[in-house]
């Protein structure tokens, strides 16, 4: 896997880059700071972000954030237990997948970028279908607009305005959706 690490102490940017090669996994880059963590994220395209919580320029979360909109990838948010209230702000993004405390474990890390990459997976198949239901809701309703136009004008039942859009569908090799937008621009 490809991983960005970032975080603003070098020790534990090294460590990590140590413990990530000893899972097999290759470091695309290391941050010291949010922004340039950031810019890395988009230039690199990781298959995961380990993010540092505070760190200068921006913090984590706000790049994990950025992330989530510009170039979404899993993110593994790293914090101190003193920083309680962060991770729980972190845990109700829905752009950070997991977190481990300082400091870490090799041990710890392989489970965690399991879980990260396994919840993003779920994340963007949840987004997915919901883009799908939305386009679904959208046809249905363009499509009972054009029914709508084609009973007024033609004078025909609902069931027949359907089979009407449906035959022309059929027929032209198009989107069901693309017809009764055509039928409501006529």
């Amino acid at each position: 896997m490809r991983i960005l690490i970032a975080d603003d102490e070098a020790l534990t940017r090294m460590g990590l880059r140590t413990m990530l090669r000893a899972l097999g996994h290759t470091v695309v880059g290391a941050a010291a700071d949010g922004t340039t963590a950031l810019q890395l994220a988009c230039e690199t395209r990781p298959d995961l972000a380990v993010l540092d919580i505070k760190m200068p320029g921006m913090d984590g979360l706000s790049v994990a954030e950025a992330i989530g909109e510009q170039c979404p990838i899993p993110v593994v948010m790293l914090t101190a237990y003193s920083e309680r209230e962060l991770v729980q702000q972190a845990a109700a993004t829905d752009t950070v997948q997991a977190y481990l405390v300082k400091p870490i474990r090799e041990a710890d890390l392989a489970p965690t970028i399991e879980l990260a990459v396994a919840r993003f997976a779920e994340w963007q198949a949840l987004r997915q279908e919901e883009a799908s239901r939305q386009e679904a809701l959208a046809t249905r309703e363009v499509v009972a607009r054009a029914k709508g136009v084609l009973m007024e004008r033609q004078c025909l039942g609902e069931r027949e305005a359907f089979l009407e859009i449906q035959h022309r569908a059929r027929k032209e090799r198009r989107p069901m959706r693309q017809v009764a937008e055509e039928i409501l621009g006529d």
